[in-house]
C-alpha cells in the first residue's frame, strides 16, 4: 500500500523521529510505513490519519 505520510510529515516540518513520538512508536516503524515496507495496523493507520487530520483515503492508497 503506497502512502502520503512523507509528504505530510514534511510539511509540517517534522522528521520521522518527532513523528514517532506523536505516534507512541519507534521512528524505525515510521520509516519502515514510510517505505511501504510495512503496512501499518489500523489503529496505527486512524491514529496516523487522525493527527494529520486527514481521511485516511486521503492518506493510504491501495495499490491497484
Amino acid at each position: 500500500m503506497q502512502n502520503r505520510i512523507k509528504l505530510l510529515r514534511t510539511e509540517k516540518g517534522w522528521s520521522q523521529a518527532v513523528l514517532a513520538e506523536h505516534l507512541g512508536v519507534s521512528r524505525q516503524s515510521v520509516n519502515a510505513v514510510e517505505t511501504s515496507k510495512f503496512d501499518p495496523s489500523l489503529p496505527l493507520a486512524f491514529a496516523i490519519a487522525k493527527l494529520f487530520n486527514k481521511a485516511i483515503e486521503e492518506v493510504f492508497i491501495p495499490e491497484d
